[in-house]
């Protein structure tokens, strides 16, 4: 899923406009906008400011942004306007020499008496305008979605009354409707997505399915229009939202799911081909250690069955020893080659089942990747809910 420049803008715009931000410029490829205090809280990531403000008392200054959504035709309309300025103003006006501004003289600061001219600092604060591309994929969308889905998770609204009813001596009375948009997830290797907005009527609990067009056709308002009386509630908000999610699965189980069995015979053919990969491999010929304690086992009975060949002490006693130190040599080196070949051989076994366990495990990762690409599954979230009072 992807969403074009245009798209992107729209889905911004509708954000900004529904926090009462100040739009100041506005073309097809960027939007410059002054936040709200609202916006700002969401988007700029101030909390010590806004503690201040909140403290203090002192008028807010929200921060200002140009959003950029379409970066290369941003940049060359830039470019477009810079050219038709340099043609229309000729070299030299208000001082200016071969296309440079004249420098404006050093203000006069308090810095700037004891220590000199000082270099003038860039502008901070609320009153810079701050440059950002808004593309399908940046974190400022990312952060404008996060905060559109956390301030619009739940609504509280009211259906604003005709103007004979605001002079009408009787209050006309409100409906309360519970509305939950669900969004139902069909996985596999495959995926699609269908959203479900439903509606229950907490005085007779009736159900309405696609409950957006009902609410489309109203001017809804957060603000309780004046001669107008809310209804008492009989059905509690858990058993109502119980009901919607009861009716959501009966319409659910009517439903054609030969696409599962079908994902099922795809992951059943991807388990067998990665079981047979698998025992191949781990069935290739490899030196067979069954414990630590073997190893040992054998090593000692090893050492065991080696014989010395010459008795040591009794040479050391003996005058005429030269040829005997040299079968003492012969042996002490064969004994050393018999404990390096022994060494070689259980740093082998021992390397042999790390690298079995190893492949164990890097098949047991892999089956539980591929069960859970492939295995078919349903999943319901509910994404927004209101309270909508209807006539």
């Amino acid at each position: 899923m992807t969403m074009s420049p245009h798209e992107v803008q729209a889905y911004v715009l509708t954000y900004l406009e529904s926090l009462d931000c100040q739009i100041m410029e506005r073309s097809p490829a960027h939007v410059t906008v002054k936040l709200s205090p609202e916006a700002d809280k969401a988007l700029t990531n101030r909390p010590y400011y806004w503690g201040f403000v909140e403290r203090t008392g002192a008028p807010a200054e929200t921060m200002s942004f140009t959003f950029i959504f379409d970066p290369d035709s941003y940049q060359q309309a830039i470019e477009a306007v810079e050219a038709k300025a340099a043609q229309t103003s000729p070299a030299g006006t208000n001082g200016a020499t071969n296309g440079n501004t004249p420098s404006e003289p050093p203000k006069d600061t308090i810095l700037g008496r004891y220590f000199g001219i000082t270099p003038s600092l860039p502008q901070l604060g609320p009153g810079r305008i701050l440059r950002e591309d808004v593309v399908y994929g940046s974190r400022r969308l990312q952060q404008i979605f996060g905060a559109a889905r956390e301030g619009g998770a739940f609504v509280n609204l009211f259906e604003q009354a005709a103007q004979r009813q605001l002079r009408a001596t009787a209050p006309a009375v409100y409906e309360p409707w519970l509305g939950v948009c669900f969004k139902v997830e069909f996985a596999c290797d495959l995926k699609r997505e269908e959203l479900h907005f439903l509606g229950i009527s907490l005085r007779s609990g009736e159900i309405i399915e696609k409950f957006g067009t009902k609410l489309n056709r109203r001017d809804l308002s957060p603000r309780l229009a004046e001669n107008m009386h809310v209804q008492t509630a009989k059905v509690s908000l858990s058993d109502a939202g119980a009901a919607l999610e009861s009716h959501l699965t009966n319409r659910l189980q009517k439903l054609d799911y030969s696409w599962a069995e079908k994902a099922q015979e795809r992951l059943d053919l991807e388990l067998d081909v990665l079981d047979t990969y698998y025992e191949a491999v781990l069935r290739e010929d490899m030196p067979e250690v069954e414990s630590t304690e073997n190893l040992t086992s054998g090593t000692e009975t090893g050492h065991s069955d080696r014989t010395t060949p010459v008795p040591l002490r009794p040479v050391i006693a003996l005058t005429n020893a030269e040829p005997i130190g040299a079968d003492v040599e012969l042996a002490a080196e064969a004994a050393l080659q018999i404990d390096t070949e022994t060494d070689a051989e259980e740093e082998k076994a021992k390397q042999a089942v790390i690298d079995r366990e190893a492949m164990k495990l890097q098949y047991e990762t892999r089956r539980t990747e591929m069960i859970w690409q492939y295995e078919p599954k349903v999943k319901v979230t509910a994404i927004s809910s209101g309270m909508f009072h209807l006539r």
